[in-house]
């Protein structure tokens, strides 16, 4: 588990890698210490053993000399004799070989007792405690005499015993510093660093050369996600993007086409009508009928040619404003299904002039929505228009409306010719017509169901179209009041 939470953290691996470099640098400064110490080591005169030697002679002469066996009188205990003998033959032994002094003084200094090659008779006691003391803390200790001091009990007298002497100086090798040591370690860390970071840095220039050949309209690079962390979510929010931006690019491309076949279309839409409207207003003009009547029909040719025009204006304009969110809803509580059963009594003597039977299936219920009632009016007109359109005759059309807790649909549908699933997808798209040699004369301006769904969307709604068995299904989805 410690593992996959570093793999998906550049922060913790980062954290790991320079824990690791600390601790192999912290061993190569260690070692590197070690070898160039032996290099450049240095010898050392070394007074501690033969001070410590004059120190255990006294010591050894203080045993000698227990204080218990000088407590009592010396004709009475004839060991104490023996002992001082020992005592003495000792001393002439440190003198003789080692040349040391052996000295004993009272409390106030004055010697009591002394070796054959000591000539003093009374000694400084403070002076040669200082020499005892500052000896053994002194580390730049130089050849001079030593003096090591105990106190003892000497013929039951209180004494000093002070064994001095020269220390006998020893060589010792101290280990070198060298600062090497501390550059192999700063050299280990900074290889090391580099070494265990080289690959994320390859995969952060991978996707940083990714980034500059997306820039330059490559929009079929796709960054490859390499590991689990910060950095392949990178990659992935990296084709996401690029993903996204190349269907919003095909969809732009997609409509500035559609675009420029409605412009195409529109123009000789608007172009016939017109045509016909100069064309009878200039024989009305040059009076080239023959009858009042024939005068009439020509009028009556040249405003409902006006009106077809108008209306392809109209659609065009409300389209703009849906689409920009400039037209106001004004939405009130209405039962959905009523407003359906009004609606469709209007479609019932259309569908019977064009063969079609309609037939619906809705409930008593009132089912309350929130809508622009003139606005949904207008949806299920264009969808109900559609159906009498391009429905096969003879035919019916059904229209059933279900409900659950929190959405009503309702349902349009008619038997047609087979549609391709692009064109399925493609029917509520602004511009677009099944059949693009059709005119707004037999095929609409291509803006209706654009309009339809605008408006279901503005009502926070949804719309769309399924087929099976040689019927076509329109779907609209509302929520409820």
């Amino acid at each position: 588990m410690a593992m996959s939470h570093v793999e998906r953290s550049i922060r913790l691996q980062l954290m790991l890698t320079i824990g690791i470099c600390l601790l192999a640098s912290s061993f190569t400064y260690a070692i590197s210490a070690q070898v160039f110490g032996e290099i450049r080591r240095e010898a050392n005169i070394d007074y501690t053993s033969g001070i410590e030697h004059i120190d255990n002679q006294a010591r050894s002469l203080v045993n000698e000399l227990n204080p218990p066996w000088f407590q009592e009188e010396p004709e009475v205990n004839v060991d104490v004799q023996d002992r001082m003998r020992e005592f003495e033959e000792h001393v002439k032994r440190i003198a003789t070989y080692d040349k040391f002094k052996v000295l004993v003084t009272d409390l106030e200094g004055k010697v009591i007792y002394r070796s054959a090659n000591a000539a003093e008779t009374n000694v400084e006691i403070y002076h040669v405690i200082g020499n005892a003391m500052n000896a053994r803390t002194d580390d730049t200790y130089a050849r001079k005499e030593f003096s090591s001091f105990y106190p003892i009990n000497f013929k039951g007298q209180k004494s000093y015993l002070i064994v001095s002497g020269i220390p006998e100086p020893h060589i010792t090798y101290r280990k070198g510093e060298s600062p090497m040591s501390m550059l192999s370690a700063v050299a280990a860390f900074i290889f090391l660093f580099y070494f265990l970071t080289q690959r994320k840095m390859r995969y952060v220039e991978e996707l940083a050369g990714g980034l500059r050949i997306i820039a330059t309209g490559n929009l079929d690079y796709r960054a490859i996600e390499r590991s689990p962390d910060e950095l392949g979510s990178l990659a992935r929010d990296m084709n996401l993007m690029v993903e996204d931006l190349q269907r919003r690019i095909e969809e732009e491309r997609r409509y500035e086409r559609l675009k420029s076949e409605l412009i195409t279309n529109i123009s000789h839409d608007l172009r016939t009508p017109l045509t016909l409207i100069m064309g009878y207003l200039r024989l009305l003009h040059d009076k080239g009928y023959e009858t009042p009547e024939q005068a009439a029909g020509y009028v009556n040719i040249a405003y409902s040619k006006a009106e077809k025009l108008q209306s392809l204006i109209d659609d065009l304009f409300e389209y703009t404003k849906l689409s920009n969110r400039d037209v106001p809803m004004y939405k009130e509580g209405v039962a959905l299904n009523e407003l359906l059963d009004q609606l469709l009594e209007e479609f019932v003597t259309l569908g019977e002039e064009q063969q079609l039977t309609l037939h619906r299936h809705i409930p008593k219920e009132k089912l309350l929505v929130r809508i622009d009632v003139d606005k949904m009016i207008r949806v299920f007109e264009n969808l109900l228009t559609n159906a009498l359109k391009y429905s096969l005759k003879p035919g019916e059309i059904q229209v059933n409306v279900s409900h659950d807790q929190r959405f009503v649909i309702v349902k349009i549908s008619n038997r047609s010719e087979a549609l391709s699933d692009e064109d399925l997808q493609q029917l509520f798209d602004r511009f677009y017509r099944v059949d693009a040699s059709r005119s707004s004369d037999n095929g609409g301006s291509g803006l209706g169901l654009a309009i339809a769904k605008s408006i279901v969307e503005s009502h926070e709604g949804s719309i769309w179209a399924e087929q099976d068995s040689g019927q076509i299904h329109f779907y609209v989805k509302l929520k409820l009041a």
